[in-house]
């Protein structure tokens, strides 16, 4: 093992390009914090450029007759079955109007509506049209644009191709910095008082997932090993309509937007019937968790199991329409060989968001002095079970700057540590499973519908096959991640016998508040397994 051969200084690290971690960085910069920027790829190679459908938000004279912001949070409720923080929520969603207006200011540019307001449409789950979009169904890349261009004019340094392996702490366990590899495997310091971790999701842990590449669950395992607490993450969400392109599709595959739903789309069998009737009052704009779930019980049930896909039938826009309003979903299309004007699009569900994640406040921090958090690696009790479409985007922009608020004001009363006393050790070791193994046993048993005997399975798999190996290349960092992560994952879903949201038990389909209305924390334990830690009442609950 070898131990680290340069150091950098800062006052705040944040580990991610995506809409958290770049609001945190300007916020904090603006404040007149020293910020660096880390991540492992590119700068523009994260989540958010993937986001199509846009922000949900209930602007001040732009919305609904009669929507709210009272309303956006009954619908978040709804969406979360059951354990969403309300005051959370309520925080969250009431930061919204303020955010987006700080976003815009930036120079992020908003699909306009006649009369010079913004353009909305809706999706599953929302009771109005409150959802503001860019580029038609380029939201996320519109956002990182915006973001990116002022972090460059504000001269915030990002650090590309460097990839975080594990905190550096001091004897008394708080944050004060972070080791890392460069692009060449060499290990380096960054010491701060502070690190922000925005690493976004954990897709990669399964064969097929929205997700890009860089979605390997890092920030989660590197809070676990850094003595942080994680909750829900037996809760991941499946989009139900990504677009198909045949069996044994792998890795990022294209999303085609809630949006186009919203539009008037539904979804459709190969004989034309539809999926949906019966199944909510909502129909094919249920929440997502409901409408994954559904195609899946189709598949499997109402075809005899001979299908693997549905379609989405959105041919009642015409041509102009549907270029114009879904440029993204229309290109991805055509690259497959479909035309959505003319003929139904091939979707399926797959991987796209992680509803838990590091336990962590509206304000970023986590139960570890130094550590913050915001975005998707952050469980700020915004998404309980199920995430409600649109939020994400939201939750990133006022949590990212809450977080640097609250980094300053840590820093100002003393309450972080002094990095002097960081005691920097070397490379870790930690267990590696075989990437592909992992991705088709949790594709397989632990994805929409799961039981205790494949939970079962899918342990045994990672204890076979892991073997302990010094984190010392970016793609062992990755597969160390998705190794303990899954382990989490696979503890918190074993444990959960319920079906609520996105976590579907085979063997336990029905809700249980009276047993199960409460969040399931994980910890690792002093041999680095992750193990349920105490139960816990729903935070916020009575």
């Amino acid at each position: 093992m070898s131990g680290p051969r340069w150091e950098a200084r800062a006052d705040l690290v944040v580990v991610g390009t995506g809409v958290a971690g770049l609001t945190a960085a300007l916020r904090a910069h603006s404040l007149g914090l020293r910020v660096l920027v880390l991540t492992k790829a590119a700068a523009e190679d994260g989540n958010t450029r993937w986001a199509q459908g846009g922000v949900a938000v209930v602007l001040p004279g732009e919305h609904d007759p009669g929507d709210s912001v009272d309303k956006h949070v009954a619908d978040t409720l709804v969406a979360g079955a059951g354990l969403c923080d309300e005051d959370a929520v309520r925080a969250i969603i009431a930061d919204g109007p303020a955010a987006v207006t700080r976003l815009r200011e930036l120079g992020a540019v908003f699909d306009p509506a006649p009369g010079g307001r913004l353009a909305r449409t809706r999706e599953g789950g929302h009771s109005a049209f409150r959802v503001v979009h860019a580029g038609g169904d380029a939201t996320g890349a519109e956002v990182e644009r915006a973001l990116l261009a002022a972090t460059r004019d504000g001269r915030v340094p990002v650090l590309e191709n460097h990839v975080a392996v594990q905190a550096v702490r001091t004897a008394g366990g708080a944050v004060a910095g972070l080791l890392v590899l460069d692009s060449a495997g060499v290990p380096g310091v960054l010491t701060a008082p502070a690190v922000l971790l925005a690493t976004g999701g954990l897709g990669q842990l399964y064969q097929a997932t929205s997700n890009p590449e860089v979605a390997t669950g890092d920030g989660l395992a590197l809070a676990l090993r850094a003595g942080a607490p994680v909750a829900d993450v037996e809760f991941v969400q499946f989009h139900p309509t990504v677009l198909y392109t045949g069996q044994g599709a792998r890795g990022r595959c294209p999303l085609v937007t809630e949006a186009v739903r919203g539009e008037g789309a539904v979804l459709v069998d190969a004989t034309g019937a539809r999926v949906m009737t019966g199944v909510h009052p909502l129909a094919d704009l249920a929440p997502r968790d409901v409408v994954a779930a559904a195609i899946t019980r189709h598949m499997a049930f109402e075809r005899g199991g001979i299908d693997d896909h549905v379609f989405l039938d959105a041919t009642h826009l015409d041509g102009a329409t549907f270029r114009t309003r879904f440029p993204t979903v229309h290109a991805a299309c055509l690259a497959a060989g479909v035309d959505p004007v003319t003929e139904p699009i091939p979707v399926a569900p797959a991987a796209h968001f992680a509803c838990g994640g590091l336990v962590s406040d509206v304000d970023g921090r986590t139960a570890v002095d130094g550590l913050y958090a915001a975005g998707e690696v952050a469980s700020t009790g915004l998404h309980g079970a199920n995430r409600l479409a649109s939020n994400s985007l939201l939750e990133g922009l006022v949590v990212g700057t809450r977080a640097a608020e609250a980094v300053a004001a840590d820093l100002a009363c003393g309450k972080l540590a002094d990095t002097r006393l960081a005691v920097v050790a070397d490379l870790p070791v930690a267990p590696v499973a075989e990437r592909d193994s992992l991705q088709r046993v949790m594709s397989r048993y632990a994805a929409i519908g799961r039981e205790a005997e494949g939970l079962a399975v899918v342990g045994s798999v990672l204890d076979v096959s892991a073997v302990d190996r010094p984190l010392e290349t970016r793609e062992l960092v990755e597969d160390a991640a998705l190794t303990l992560v899954g382990r989490a994952l696979i503890a918190a879903a074993a444990a959960r016998t319920e079906s609520r949201g996105c976590h579907v038990r085979t063997d336990f389909p029905v809700r249980d508040d009276a047993v199960w209305r409460r969040g399931l924390i994980v910890r690792l334990n002093p041999s680095g397994q992750p193990v349920l830690a105490r139960p816990t009442a729903l935070r916020g609950a009575a």
